[in-house]
């Protein structure tokens, strides 16, 4: 453990040196997800942890030949004998899809996805939901999104659950998820072990006064079509939503000393394509078995293959069904799901 904050340390000391120097570029916001301060990137993505694990030589910008490729039943071998113990996931879209959250990607244009519902509004374009500058002008457009996707609307799918027992196991050190439905929390796993990289409605701000409010506090205005206003200063009271222009949560830096500590990778559900979440991919050391479970081969594991790569390619429920197989918790999941399903419906 100590071994791994001297590395966590170093590697932090490794970006300061890198960004002083000017080898680093600051990241631009062009995420079209809400996430204000990522970016859309090509095939190869470049993030600082990568740049600095370049540097301490934890990683590796190619692939490696003459080992035999780790299978999903190796995985569970090493989870079973307790070989992982301090597991990353990290978490897109596709997790919630099987909970029945609307399509986000508003770049698809009128009548689909999410954007039929904001088509009353003649918004100038679909990013413009996520802009500070036009949200103050007409903050409708996003409260009518919000109302959609605001936590308790849908429940976690059996992909929450398998992570929340990873966390019941001791085994999750972190997960980072590009969500902001909130369905991790809602699942029961604890907030100190949540990045959510593109913030969350579970706390807000005062866009004026800038005073905190927890999420329920609005709720009620939120379901009934309104703006929530400050109780104190009036100002609008703005979920802690990653707007362009806006910084990513202070907690996404973890990622500086949880990545290099990692002993597996869970990858589900994701596209990596939006920097600077996507590039975390690359941030574990070389060693590190990186498991992807998706529909489709993405990042690194279309263009950087390691001999440690595993590539479930199937929807994220299937996928995580066999491995929860092959690890043999079928039974612990089931007792889990029903004990957590009795406890939603019992709030209904």
């Amino acid at each position: 453990m100590e071994r791994g904050f001297r590395r966590g340390a170093a590697l932090v000391a490794a970006w300061r040196s890198l960004w002083e120097r000017g080898g680093l570029a600051r990241f631009r916001p062009q995420c079209r997800t809400g996430c204000g301060a990522c970016r859309v990137q090509g095939t190869r993505p470049f993030s600082l942890s990568a740049a600095a694990s370049a540097v301490l030589g934890l990683g590796s910008w190619g692939g490696d030949s003459g080992k035999q490729k780790l299978t999903l039943q190796d995985v569970a071998g090493l989870i079973r004998k307790k070989e992982c113990r301090r597991v990353v996931v990290m978490a897109g879209a596709g997790i919630s899809t099987p909970s029945g959250i609307p399509d986000f990607r508003l770049d698809q244009g009128p009548g689909s996805g999410l954007y039929s519902n904001l088509e009353q509004y003649n918004i100038p374009y679909p990013e413009a939901i996520f802009e500070l500058a036009y949200f103050f002008i007409n903050p409708k457009p996003f409260f009518t999104l919000a109302k959609e996707l605001y936590p308790g609307n849908y429940r976690p799918n059996y992909a929450h659950y398998f992570l929340r027992l990873l966390h019941d196991k001791g085994l999750l050190l972190r997960l980072y998820t590009q969500n902001i439905d909130g369905l991790e929390r809602v699942a029961g796993i604890p907030p100190d072990r949540l990045v959510e990289a593109h913030g969350t409605f579970a706390t807000a701000t005062c866009t004026v006064c800038r005073r905190k409010f927890p999420g329920e506090d609005f709720r009620g205005d939120v379901m009934a079509d309104k703006v929530p206003h400050c109780r104190v200063c009036t100002g609008i009271i703005k979920p802690d939503i990653v707007f362009f222009g806006e910084e990513l949560p202070q907690r996404f830096f973890l990622h500086l000393t949880d990545f290099p500590m990692a002993d597996l990778l869970f990858v589900i559900g994701t596209s990596l394509e939006v920097e600077p979440f996507a590039s975390l991919a690359g941030a574990v050391r070389n060693s590190i078995p990186r498991v992807l479970i998706n529909r489709d081969l993405v990042g690194p594991f279309a263009w950087q293959q390691r001999y440690n790569d595993i590539a479930q390619l199937e929807d994220v429920v299937t996928g995580v069904k066999k491995l929860v197989e092959l690890l043999d918790w079928n039974e612990e999941m089931q007792t889990l799901i029903q004990k957590e399903k009795e406890k939603l419906d019992s709030k209904d």
